[in-house]
């Protein structure tokens, strides 16, 4: 007898060939119930552990932004990996200078003497932007006063989209891509290792952030495995360029 076996989503499906015969016997069989997959939890249930800081309310349900980034991979990346640096970063700044500081100027002052406070003041930091910066009526290009700069900055939208694409697939290992407004209040595109962030001090290039790509395993393995540029490409079906033109504005206002 030879076993062969077909899985499709819901049922296995068993053929049996008789080597005499070579009939086809089909028998269908369910999934063992620790086999289904589980039901998405609700964001809001999730709470960080008592201290300076509290984590963004994510502005949409897990599976909003699916197809491009899918349910499970937003609830995990959410409910696990920025809870675990908002309850470190807490933890850190616990009865320290840092500790009644806003996060951006804890960045500003995060050097690399202190990487426990770096790694999660980053991590804390960069996810929040991240959320934020997505939305499941994204996608398209920007307007009105940002598709300007970007067209003057980067010579077209295309530009701009490959060098950012560029950028991100190009960091090696873990790390984030960047859109950022530079100290003349030009836009350029960057990269950093780890959760590091233009805001910090020893990165490259320095500047506030107004766009950020996740481009840690956790944020895209599930959905895509290696193939980190389909996850790059789908990210820009899903970016709020209304919130990324809001924090433009904010940066132009502050120089």
């Amino acid at each position: 007898m030879k076993l062969r076996y077909w899985v499709p989503t819901f049922i296995f499906t068993l053929f049996l060939f008789s080597c005499n015969e070579k009939k086809l016997h089909e028998v269908q069989v369910p999934l063992p119930e620790n086999e289904v997959k589980a039901a998405m939890g609700d964001p809001s249930d999730v709470k960080a552990e008592e201290g300076a800081f509290e984590m963004a309310k994510l502005p949409y349900a897990y599976n909003a932004l699916s197809p491009s980034i899918d349910a499970r991979t937003m609830e995990l990346h959410y409910s696990k990996h920025y809870l675990t640096y908002t309850n470190n970063l807490n933890k850190a700044v616990a009865n320290t200078e840092f500790e009644k500081l806003p996060i951006e100027d804890i960045l500003k002052k995060a050097t690399t003497d202190n990487m426990p406070l770096r790694n999660n003041a980053g991590g804390y930091y960069n996810h929040t932007l991240f959320w934020e910066s997505m939305s499941a009526k994204g996608g398209g290009q920007p307007k009105d006063t940002l598709a300007l700069a970007i067209a003057a900055d980067f010579g077209s939208f295309e530009n701009f989209r490959s060098q950012f694409e560029q950028a991100a697939s190009e960091q090696f290992g873990s790390g984030w891509a960047w859109l950022l407004v530079d100290q003349t209040g030009k836009l350029q595109v960057t990269s950093t290792p780890n959760q590091d962030n233009p805001l910090m001090p020893g990165v490259l290039l320095s500047g506030t952030p107004i766009l950020g790509l996740d481009v840690w395993e956790h944020a895209y393995y599930i959905q895509y495995q290696y193939k980190r540029k389909n996850y790059i490409n789908a990210f820009f079906n899903v970016i709020n360029w209304q919130k990324i033109s809001d924090r433009y504005e904010e940066a132009l206002a502050k120089k």
